[in-house]
């Protein structure tokens, strides 16, 4: 049924319950979609619904108003499901302007919703976005369900007589919308009221019209009689507990407070701000009173040169960037790993090369973050695989770090950094402690020898001005045991072997690699990082139709799980899908000789799970 039909009465109308249900806001970067977004998420999940979002963002700063490179959007999947990606196809498509709906609608469902702010589409928009006629006036968009919805006007009457300012009353058509499809998909407003009180409460006047915006959408959606059906979504079965709402960078920089106040361990977070890593810096920065101290550094260097000197000091030292930071941080990265002292850097990833995609996701660091340092560099990587993961990625790292004297490095992805999902708040108990054990005496007859190793070749960690245990490193070759300068051929063909060695034997330390799936079969998909949802949900679809596939997500990326090779060799193909052109496949193929074939997207999304099924198949097949 189409607007054009002859109205309902609120008495003809019906409410349908749906397991899942896919929205995306759209609009240019000044509409408020992601607090839109970010709304519908927080209502949902407190709820209790399962959700699983993807942020997306403008790559240019400031975009000409009303054009397609301008366009700002948030996707948000909930159900009363387990649920592990944002979805493939979108339900509902709200489009605040045509540059919006352009950029948008091909995601968009046959049969799906969309609404559209009717009051955009004039000719100078339309022309902006490339359209030679108003999509709204032709058949294009016959396969869907189109409501269009006059927001800019009618938020304007709603906000009458408060005395905003035109442009004051535009911002808040974003709440007519949110308001609209809170009724559509029969949302608690509450949570969001709350929000605005408290968000605007020293603007009464700011506030007032948010939550009148919000009450005409919702009032809109009860009253036009346009919309046939709308929806609710029960509650998802999640496990007891306390949950809240958490993206990836909010949970990095809570991991790194959480372990620095079990810890012994001061934490020193230094960074330089790039996306999509900036977060990190500032959701940090709220934590100082649980001891944790952030510096924002003049450049990446720097950033990384003053993680080094913190972890010298004996701090929990921790940095954080993205690619072409990592780039910049690679020379002192190596004085790091040479000087052997543990610190943390984060990459969140995104796509490349230069400033490429900066707001856009890609696994674009493997290869980088494996050999992009000069001389013999090895470093210990791990890979977080959901939002909440990060939380325990970090900790891991963190506790590696530390237990092995050696830098480590994390890696993130745009997606995981600024997608959400439920997290379930751990209890203290629940949460390992990181143990850190500073020497306090000599440890010769000739007194503190800085390189002098245990059985796993880790030396000791002695904080500077530690009576009795002076001692000098730095970047230049040094002798084992004593830490002397050295550039003897033998000696440096000794302490590459050594320090490569060491990290090599972390391997013995670290999980097994698990499968999920059968133990043997006819394929075997591996995935790492952010791409952890999408290919465990495809996996599990083609068990259900039948098929001898198993999923192994890989966390531990150097060194690999000791019985990784051995699970390689279990099954007679290996696909490995990943958001780059391969760079873990040309690892595995390097390192264990198995035939893997490679499945690789850089568009900047995600995979759909639609896509990875089909491959799948297309792979059993051959």
């Amino acid at each position: 049924m189409s607007v054009a039909d002859p109205p309902l009465s609120p008495e003809q109308r019906h409410k349908e319950s749906v397991d899942t249900v896919v929205i995306r806001f759209a609009g240019d970067s000044g509409d408020g979609m992601q607090l839109a977004g970010t709304q519908f998420t927080n209502v949902s999940a407190v709820f209790g619904n399962d959700v699983c979002t993807l942020p997306d963002f403008p790559a240019e700063i400031r975009a000409p108003v009303g054009t397609v490179a301008g366009v700002s959007g948030f996707q948000i999947c909930f159900s009363s499901n387990d649920i592990f990606t944002p979805g493939d196809e979108v339900d509902t498509l709200v489009a605040m302007n045509p540059a919006a709906l352009k950029s948008n609608v091909g995601d968009l469902k046959r049969g799906g919703t969309l609404i559209v702010n009717e009051d955009t589409f004039e000719l100078s928009n339309l022309q902006k976005a490339g359209y030679k006629v108003n999509p709204l006036n032709t058949d294009d968009l016959a396969g869907y369900r189109v409501h269009k919805v006059p927001m800019t006007r009618l938020t304007r009457d709603a906000v009458d007589g408060l005395g905003l300012s035109q442009r004051e009353a535009d911002r808040c058509k974003n709440f007519f919308a949110l308001g609209l499809v809170y009724w559509l998909y029969d949302r608690d407003p509450k949570p969001t009221e709350d929000w605005i009180q408290d968000k605007f409460g020293k603007k009464p006047e700011i506030a007032e019209a948010n939550m009148r915006a919000l009450k005409g959408g919702s009032n809109y959606g009860f009253s036009t009689e346009a919309f046939t059906v709308h929806y609710e979504v029960p509650p998802a079965k999640l496990a007891p507990g306390k949950y809240r709402k958490i993206t990836g960078n909010e949970a990095l920089a809570m991991g790194m407070a959480t372990a620095s106040r079990l810890s012994n361990a001061d934490l020193v977070f230094s960074g330089y701000p790039i996306t999509p890593a900036s977060d990190i810096l500032h959701e940090l920065s709220k934590l100082k009173h649980f001891g944790a101290t952030t510096f924002q550094a003049e450049d990446e260097i720097a950033a990384m040169a003053a993680t080094c000197g913190a972890a010298y000091a004996g701090a929990l030292a921790v940095t954080a960037s993205s690619g072409p930071g990592i780039c910049l941080k690679g020379e002192a990265m190596g004085l790091g790993m040479i000087t052997e002292l543990p610190m943390v850097i984060i990459d969140v990833q995104r796509g490349g090369p230069s400033t490429g995609l900066p707001t856009k996701t890609e696994q674009s660091d493997l290869l980088l973050v494996l050999f992009g340092r000069n001389g013999e560099s090895p470093l210990p990587v791990i890979a977080a695989q959901t939002p909440g993961d990060c939380f325990w990625a970090i900790q891991d790292a963190m506790r590696m770090a530390v237990e092995f004297m050696t830098p480590v490095i994390l890696l993130s992805d745009g997606y995981i950094a600024n997608g959400a999902e439920p997290w379930a708040i751990p209890a203290v108990s629940d949460i390992k402690p990181i143990t850190v054990n500073f020497q306090t005496e000599a440890n010769s007859d000739e007194g503190y020898m800085p390189y002098k190793r245990d059985q796993r070749l880790v030396r000791p960690w002695a904080r500077p001005g530690t009576p009795g245990l002076e001692h000098r490193i730095g970047g230049l070759e040094k002798r084992d045991v004593t830490g002397n300068v050295e550039y003897s051929p033998a000696n440096h063909q000794h302490m590459s072997d050594t320090r490569a060695r060491k990290v090599a034997n972390i391997a013995d330390y670290i999980p097994e690699q698990e499968v999920d799936g059968p133990d043997n079969g006819d394929l075997l998909v591996v995935s790492w990082g952010g791409t952890f949802g999408s290919v465990r949900t495809a996996v599990r679809q083609a068990q259900k139709d039948g098929r001898s596939v198993a999923h192994a997500h890989i966390r531990y990326l150097n060194p690999f799980p000791k019985n990784l090779g051995q699970i390689l060799k279990s099954y007679k193909k290996v696909l490995i899908p990943e958001l780059n052109l391969g760079q873990l496949s040309l690892v595995i193929r390097a390192k264990y000789l198995v035939d893997a074939q490679s499945f690789n997207k850089i568009q900047g999304k995600p995979f759909k799970v639609g896509e990875l099924v089909n491959k799948i198949n297309d792979v059993l097949a051959e």
